[in-house]
């Protein structure tokens, strides 16, 4: 009530700030069609809106959790695989460091064995030169102390058995003096 009387006590004294009831009611009305229509049309979209950006914006959260959740890992899986990597190098240089020795020491031991038989060749040709000189001069000292039997006895040692006993007595007696 007594906005009705501040209503009718506007009117008859023409106060500005105290609208009249005509534009009131077609206030009330107007905002009444922008409230519904604001309702029905413009606060669903401003809505769907913001639901949309709610979603994008955790969508994009949890893309972005599970991408770096995938990066760490993938950089674990990066990490095992090097230190696999590395562990694998170590194994394959101590093998080559063991092949490598294996390798210096079979070559140590056939040049040893190469050594060796050349040794043993140069000794049993050395034997062989020696027995072949030792040969040679015994017969050589065999003609000689022939000669100078023949000169010393007289007579003509010619006979090849006589000459090889006489030959065989005179070595036998030089290895005795030694």
């Amino acid at each position: 009530m007594s906005t009705q009387i501040l209503l009718l006590a506007s009117e008859e004294a023409g106060l500005p700030i105290i609208p009249t009831l005509t534009e009131v009611i077609v206030g009330l009305v107007a905002f009444s069609l922008l409230f519904i229509v604001m309702k029905s049309k413009v606060v669903p979209r401003f809505e769907k809106a913001f639901a949309d950006r709610t979603d994008a914006i955790q969508g994009g959260m949890e893309r972005a959790e599970q991408a770096q959740a995938e990066a760490a890992a993938a950089l674990k899986s990066y990490q095992d695989q090097l230190s696999d990597a590395r562990g694998e190098a170590q194994k394959l240089r101590e093998e080559a460091r063991a092949q490598g020795a294996a390798i210096i020491e079979e070559m140590r031991t056939k040049a040893q064995e190469e050594a060796n038989r050349i040794t043993a060749a140069a000794r049993a040709s050395i034997e062989a030169e020696r027995q072949q000189a030792v040969t040679s001069l015994m017969q050589e000292v065999g003609t000689i102390a022939t000669n100078l039997a023949s000169k010393i006895v007289g007579e003509a040692l010619d006979d090849q058995v006589r000459q090889s006993r006489v030959v065989d007595r005179f070595l036998a007696d030089l290895e005795g003096s030694k």
